[in-house]
């Protein structure tokens, strides 16, 4: 009998690296969803005076309405996919300053170019909020998930650390008080994006820690996701129809916010289709991927980069009538994800590698200091280490 050739220590750690590119094309195509969410939601095609606001049931309105329907359901997916991986990891330093490095790398620099460049104006007020990764904790997608994301080692524990059935009964109880109540028309939910991806990270690391057979139904979950696109997509019309017998623009009121049940469906049975969805290791899907997050860094970067990207530069508003709308927007979405991808894989290249590798060698440093520092405060107020 043959006996089974061991693995190097390198030729593991690269069959770890190189693993199925699946949830890496979901990532690639949540962020495109985000962005044709901003192409319509950031533009003033959805504002009272505008044209979307005015005609709601015309071609152009319906195409833009279902176009731009799917942003609150993309967050959804972007942070499911940190739950399925994140609860059988660990964060360290390391990650965590690599995403904070990012977001202030093109907070700053976008900032800087547009005070140059005349598209804004200097003030207190504004070098704040470009400096600073966060100015509130509300429904700012970025702020928010890098608070989430400093939460992730104590959501570990707390997942960790529970049986299977207070898993699904802790989820049950936070979809009854964010999805449930965040769907009906007559109760309010004051939530933030922080509480409510902590709600979702315990949906991702369910699927993860407690594998079933149903999770694994291809097919099932490909069906599952198409019927919610239908019905989203059909209470994306019907309220807009409705929206006209009540003067009110609720086109959107079903799938309004990352909370509302269709959003929350639609999210889940696509993220398990995905996950199940057989796509070899593709380098490329996988380099793509890894710069969604810096695509929405750019594209959404600030109240000046929505004036300029959405109103000035590529006119959404104007093009309204054109008969090249369809075009214009599919092409404005693939153009602006393809740029913001290739401006991030240069930032990683020429920028982020080299500051990592000095980070590297200054890190054992700063970590022991760290440690000593701790140990001291702990000793002194006599706290457990």
């Amino acid at each position: 009998m043959s006996q089974a050739k061991t693995k190097s220590p390198i030729q593991k750690s690269a069959d770890v690296k190189k693993r199925d590119s699946n949830l890496e094309l979901y990532r690639i195509i949540t962020m495109i969803l985000i962005v044709a969410h901003h192409y319509v939601v950031n533009s003033g095609l959805t504002d009272p005076l505008g044209p979307i606001y005015q005609t709601p049931l015309s071609f152009p309105s319906i195409f833009l309405l279902l176009f731009g329907a799917w942003g609150k359901t993309g967050i959804n997916c972007f942070v499911l996919i940190t739950g399925y991986f994140m609860c059988k990891s660990n964060i360290t330093a390391k990650k965590f300053v690599k995403l904070l490095f990012e977001v202030e790398f093109y907070k700053i620099i976008f900032y800087v170019i547009f005070l140059i460049s005349g598209h804004a104006t200097f003030s207190a007020k504004s070098l704040l909020k470009a400096v600073l990764p966060f100015t509130s904790v509300a429904t700012g997608f970025v702020g928010c998930y890098l608070l989430f994301f400093l939460c992730i080692p104590f959501l570990n524990i707390l997942v960790r650390n529970m049986n299977e059935k207070q898993h699904i009964r802790l989820s049950l109880l936070v979809s009854f008080i964010y999805v449930l109540f965040g769907t009906l028309p007559f109760v309010s939910v004051s939530m933030n994006y922080v509480s409510w991806f902590i709600v979702l990270y315990f949906f991702g690391s369910y699927i993860r820690l407690y594998p079933k057979k149903l999770f694994d139904k291809t097919a099932l979950w490909g069906l599952m996701t198409l019927v919610s696109l239908i019905i989203s997509a059909a209470s994306v019309v019907g309220c807009a129809w409705l929206g006209t017998k009540l003067g009110r623009n609720m086109a959107y009121f079903f799938v309004t916010d990352s909370n509302t049940f269709l959003a929350v469906a639609t999210g889940i049975c696509s993220f398990m289709f995905f996950k199940n969805l057989k796509v070899r290791y593709s380098g490329f899907i996988n380099t793509v991927a890894a710069s969604t997050f810096g695509v929405l860094l750019i594209h959404a970067n600030s109240e000046y980069m929505r004036q300029w990207l959405w109103k000035d530069l590529l006119n959404n508003v104007g093009m309204y009538s054109s008969s090249y709308l369809i075009l214009h927007a599919v092409g404005s979405v693939l153009a602006i994800f393809a740029i913001c991808t290739l401006i991030d894989f240069i930032r990683i290249k020429l920028i982020e590698k080299p500051f990592f590798i000095l980070w590297d060698k200054a890190w054992n440093k700063i970590s022991l200091w760290y440690q000593k520092t701790e140990n001291k405060l702990c000793t002194k107020l006599n706290i457990d280490s």
